[in-house]
């Protein structure tokens, strides 16, 4: 029997957030590709859309996680304010 339970929304901000990641690292190689089509520049763009989807997609990833250990930090640190 399947578990008919709505999703957590937490999973679910997290899944849609790896997606926007995965979107930001795609979108400059289709960019990069339309370009070089119409300009007839072949592969520069098309290189260029490559190399800064895939900074930009590692950079946000990065930023992510510090944002989850900065959590993570905040739940686990004790209520009395000692170390």
């Amino acid at each position: 029997m399947p578990d008919e339970r709505p999703p957590d929304v937490r999973e679910m901000g997290i899944y849609l957030t790896l997606a926007q990641v995965g979107f930001e690292m795609v979108v400059p190689l289709i960019v990069g590709l339309a370009v070089d089509h119409y300009a007839d520049t072949m592969p520069w763009f098309t290189v260029s859309g490559v190399i800064l989807g895939f900074v930009g997609g590692v950079a946000h990833l990065v930023v992510l996680g510090r944002q989850q250990e900065a959590l993570k930090r905040e739940r686990n640190k004790p209520e009395n304010g000692a170390p």
